[in-house]
């Protein structure tokens, strides 16, 4: 766990606590065509929702189908908005952003909705994104040539840019071109005047649903914030390469790539990303997850006295794991909910503290007792060594660790923070090596074979490039990038 200082729009420090044992995803987006509702803050309680989906930074945008009203900052959605500035928020349709930065920095200018000119009917254009774009730099010096001023450095700017620049003369054509010169992720919702559109790129990495709410409708990245909302009435995702338009005419759809593209969902969706209580594919990660943790039991069993797991993502595969070891299942960790932002300047006795600000382990549960330790993930080994060491000082015996998860070994470059080989502990040390390092009695990984049957999608349905370092990137590269006839 590493601690960090960044700055918020109003220059105060923000402690930032990051789990680096844990892959960190990049966005969360969130959007309401509402005509009589209060949009703001639907989009507030909204992102609420998703808060886990990112911390750095948050905002939401209105429009009344003529005036465009924009606010973003940095920090939590609870730290950035309040009665007075959501009140400010007027219009019928709203789009919301929650970020953890992968591509651009951490920094105001990159917060999300980003808004821009259509060059062809000087109407704006507000845009958020979640996912990561791998041919930003070739389209970033693409519009710097056309004397395009670009105000940060983030990928959602160039996504915004392209729209606006978009030839055709229906948005269906646009957002074909589009999605023509895009490769990579993307979940996007996009407000243009009257009209609210939801997109997912054609391999549909990373998630997006809608849900009528009522006479409006509601789009998010997990079905969790539909849910919250009760934007349940024909909930139903948006597929991959397919563009949802929703105006004062109703809802319609068109496809910008043909439904045989290769899928391409994130594994890490299952396994870490989304919420327990939110669905993919029409099934509820709790239960995935609870098979998961069944499915690693099996394959890798251990002489224990309880099970627990690693607060909050990994508690459904501990259930699993116990139900299917055998096992009784008890609380070991207790998380400390509130670590993750505090406008509280670091000191030295705050960074040595470490682990220990998040987690707290129960003596009476784990004293004199093994333990078999449930975990979702291992990515750079910095965070497992002070759990296992937490728990050995409350008096484990032993301290058996088992990873939901197989070995991650390829860095990604689909829209989550892991970018380089040297700083994944899977790809550089073998499985007795990384027990070794994080101070285990044992260590096992739930198998891919495993996992893809806990999931129980298709075959090629999923990337799991961060576990084979074979990537879905060849469809895409097909693409091209030239400007087309329309």
């Amino acid at each position: 766990m590493l601690i960090g200082l960044v700055k918020d729009s109003l220059g105060r420090g923000h402690i930032v606590l990051n789990d680096t044992d844990h892959p960190r995803e990049s966005c969360g987006v969130f959007g309401v065509y509402g005509p009589g509702e209060d949009v703001a803050r639907l989009t507030f309680y909204g992102l609420y929702a998703l808060q886990h989906r990112g911390q750095e930074s948050a905002g939401i945008a209105t429009s009344n189908g003529k005036d465009f009203s924009l606010h973003t900052g940095m920090g939590l959605v609870s730290q950035v908005f309040d009665e007075d500035n959501l009140g400010e928020l007027q219009g019928h349709i709203a789009i919301g952003h929650t970020r953890y930065s992968t591509t651009g920095s951490s920094d105001p200018c990159n917060a999300q909705p980003v808004l821009v000119k259509d060059i062809h009917t000087g109407d704006t254009i507000a845009l958020a994104h979640n996912g990561n774009i791998t041919n930003a730099s070739t389209l970033r010096e693409d519009l710097l040539a056309q004397g395009i001023t670009l105000q940060g450095n983030a990928d959602t700017e160039l996504i915004a840019h392209l729209l606006a620049q978009a030839p055709g003369k229906s948005w269906e054509e646009r957002f074909k071109y589009l999605m023509r010169r895009l490769r990579g992720a993307y979940s996007l919702v996009i407000m243009i005047k009257d009209t609210l559109f939801a997109l997912r790129d054609p391999m549909g990495v990373r998630p997006l649903s809608i849900g009528r709410l009522g006479s409006s409708w509601v789009a998010a990245s997990e079905t969790c914030a539909l849910q919250h909302l009760n934007a349940t009435e024909e909930q139903r995702e948006v597929e991959p390469g397919e563009i949802v338009q929703i105006d004062e005419t109703g809802i319609r759809s068109f496809r910008a790539a043909p439904r045989n593209t290769r899928q391409a969902g994130c594994t890490l969706e299952y396994v870490y990303f989304s919420r327990p209580d939110s669905h993919l594919r029409g099934e509820l990660l709790y239960r995935a997850r609870e098979r998961m943790g069944m499915h690693l039991a099996q394959e890798h069993p251990a002489e224990a006295d309880i099970v627990i797991g690693v607060p909050d993502s990994a508690l459904p595969a501990a259930i699993g794991y116990a139900q299917e070891a055998g096992l009784p299942y008890r609380e070991g960790l207790v998380k400390n909910r509130y670590v993750g932002r505090t406008f509280i300047q670091p000191n030295q006795r705050i960074r040595e503290a470490g682990v220990g600000l998040k987690f707290n382990a129960l003596r009476e549960v784990i004293e004199d007792q093994r333990i078999v330790v449930i975990d979702d993930s291992i990515v750079r080994g910095t965070t497992k060594p002070r759990v296992v060491e937490l728990l050995r000082r409350a008096g484990a015996k032993e301290v058996h660790v088992r990873i939901a998860s197989p070995v991650i070994t390829s860095p990604c470059f689909l829209g989550v923070d892991m970018a380089t080989k040297t700083e994944l502990i899977g790809a550089n040390l073998e499985i007795e090596e990384i027990k070794q390092h994080i101070g285990a009695d044992s260590l096992g990984y739930l198998s891919l074979d495993g996992l893809n049957s806990a999931i129980n999608t298709g075959e090629n349905t999923l990337c799991n490039a961060c576990f084979t370092g074979k990537y879905p990137l060849d469809v895409q590269e097909r693409l091209p990038l030239a400007i087309p006839e329309l």
